[in-house]
This record gives C-alpha cells, structure tokens and sequence, in this order.
C-alpha cells in the first residue's frame, strides 16, 4: 500500500482504502479501480492523497484489469460477455414462445447483479457505444439501471436481484413482435402499427405468468411499464396505486436509457437531458416517491464533472439547487457560475469530455 497525492493518480489504480468525507459519507469503497470521473471528482472534493494498493497487493485478476488502464473499458468487456447471453435468452423466447427462466435467473444473479454494484456504473452505462437498436440490449441496460434505483432506495439484496430480474424482462414481449415494427422508432409508428406495438407490454405478461417461479411484480413490469400516474399511458391507462412498484421504477429507468442511448435518427443525449426529463414529469406521468431518490442520488454523481455546453464554454458541476430544479450550477473557466436553470437556451452537449 502506497500513499499518493491526487496529482498522482492514474486511471487503473485500485485504492486500498475506503475514502470517507467529513460526514462520515463514503465517497469510494476500498478496491474501487480508479477511473478519470474519479479522479476529477476527488479533485473537486478537495481530497489531498489516497492509499493506493501497490503491484504486491494485487492479485492476477486485477493486474490484468488494470493493464486495460480505465475501469470503463474493463465494465465494458464485462457488459458484452452479459450481452451475449441475453441475446441467447432473447432469441429463444423468439422461437419457442417460451422464457428460459433459470438462465435468466443465473445470468442476473452471477453477472448483472455485480454490475449494479460497480462503482461508477452510471458513468460506465453512458461511455458504452452504439452497439445496436435490439430488445434485449435496451434490457440489459433498464436492468442494471433498475438495480441502481433499488439499491438507491434501499431494497433488499433479495429485492434487488428481483427488481434486475423485472427490468431484463420488461420487454420480453417484444420477442413476439413483427420486425417490421420493431424496426421503426415509436415516434414514428403509424397508428396501426403502434397498436401493434401496445401488445408487446400484454404478450410479455402472458409469457412471464406461465411461470410460477417468478415474482407478481417481475411479471407486473412487463405489463405496466408504459403506464403512467396521471392514467395516461398503456396498455390499460392505470393509474397511481394501481401500477406495481417495479413497474414504476423500470419506467424511470426505461425513459433515462431511451434518452441517454444513441439511437438510428436519434442523437445520444447527456444525462442532463435525462434528468431534466424525469424532472419535469416526476410530479405528473412518475411517481415522485421513485424520482426523487433517482434524482438526488444521480446528480450527486456528476458533482465536479467537467462539461462543454452548446456556446463551446467550458464548465465544472459544483452543485444542483435544492429545490429540484432540473438541471446543475456550473463553474466557468473565468470563475462565472452559471445558473442552467436561467438559461434554458444553453445545453450541456459534452459530459466529461476527452
């Protein structure tokens, strides 16, 4: 172990123990691998040194992680091994019409679950490429942003692997849909073709109930996901109570992916985007008891991010006001604090960038 100061450090280090700020909150847990969010982060925060772990503390597993030198990189390669198997999963709902639940089971526990669990896995889930515009990719990312959300709110162990579970199902019933439809984005579908694409949230339930082993809610999700507070969304315009937990907490993190995704005709948003999104609808179309955990978690993880806004200033996140407003104060490289909430015009377009 190895004491060095933050100007010191490189991305790929692996701290060897906890960092905890002056309210006894933790920043980064022991065995975090420092990636260059991190660094800035602790920058920002005013941290002087870290322990570090030196080369005889590192097993084999972590020196050939940290000869990939960005934990990100590693997440990713991580993330696709995953992938792969949820395509497997996928593509055989597709053809026998039937979900191949302990797979599922054994996939979400051995390898997504961890992922929710990865420090800087929001920042991971964004720096991750346009793979492609399949279900079960989309899935994949609603279930380890559905992890997040439940650890966020305290959920269970158990609860948790049951809320990942529900996210990766969510859209299962897509598997039964006409390519045709799934090829078009929904603000393009015609009105015939969106009455196609309602049924997949009911060809999704009548998939999952034929399984007794999984849980009302993991089915609910798959049901309710598009439907909304306000009694607004489908398949049955339900609304408030009437709309299971999962279902609501998939539909947060169904609309931060949307937003957050690079999309064929669609432009990949930031964060910022998809947090003024949640923001603006967090009192009518979300349940507000969902949004504010996800909000007040998420904008802590973009405190001392630097960011290139739509006027080619530069800037650094130094806080968000308390009284949920959308987006972030930002410091300028002149010392200005600009206040986005007054200056609706101007956008975040870069996060962190190289």
């Amino acid at each position: 172990m190895k004491k060095l100061n933050i100007s010191k450090l490189q991305p790929g280090m692996v701290l060897a123990r906890t960092i905890i700020n002056s309210q006894l909150i933790v920043v980064l847990a022991e065995n975090t691998m420092l990636t260059k969010a991190h660094i800035t982060r602790l920058t920002f925060l005013g941290i002087d040194s870290v322990f570090v772990k030196d080369e005889y503390e590192l097993d084999s597993t972590y020196q050939h992680v940290a000869s990939i030198l960005n934990r990100s990189n590693a997440f990713v390669s991580e993330y696709e091994e995953v992938l792969h198997v949820a395509s497997e999963i996928f593509n055989a709902a597709a053809k026998t019409k039937d979900i191949p639940v302990e797979k599922v089971e054994k996939m979400v526990k051995t390898s997504v679950v961890p992922l929710v669990k990865e420090s800087g896995v929001i920042d991971y889930l964004y720096k991750l490429k346009h793979m492609d515009n399949e279900a079960y990719n989309h899935s994949l990312r609603v279930s380890v942003l559905s992890g997040v959300l439940g650890k966020w709110m305290n959920f269970s162990k158990n609860k948790i692997e049951d809320l990942v579970l529900a996210g990766f199902l969510h859209d299962i019933g897509k598997t039964q849909m006409e390519q045709r439809v799934l090829d078009k984005q929904i603000e393009n579908l015609t009105e015939e073709e969106f009455d196609i694409y309602i049924q997949h949230t009911l060809n999704g339930y009548h998939l999952l109930s034929k399984k007794a082993e999984l849980s009302e809610g993991v089915k609910s999700a798959a049901l309710q996901h598009h439907e909304r507070m306000d009694g607004s969304g489908f398949p049955f315009n339900v609304a408030a109570n009437d709309i299971h937990e999962y279902a609501k907490i998939v539909a947060v993190a169904d609309l931060y992916d949307t937003i957050t995704t690079e999309r064929e005709g669609f432009l990949k948003q930031t964060p910022f985007s998809a947090i003024e999104k949640i923001t603006n609808e967090m009192f009518s179309t979300l349940d507000p008891q969902i949004c504010i955990p996800f909000l007040n978690n998420i904008q802590q993880v973009f405190i001392g991010s630097q960011v290139l806004l739509s006027d080619q200033r530069k800037g650094k996140i130094i806080q968000y006001p308390k009284d949920f407003a959308a987006l972030p104060l930002i410091e300028m490289e002149d010392g200005e604090i600009l206040n986005m909430n007054l200056h609706p015009k101007i956008k975040v377009i870069e996060y962190n960038p190289e």
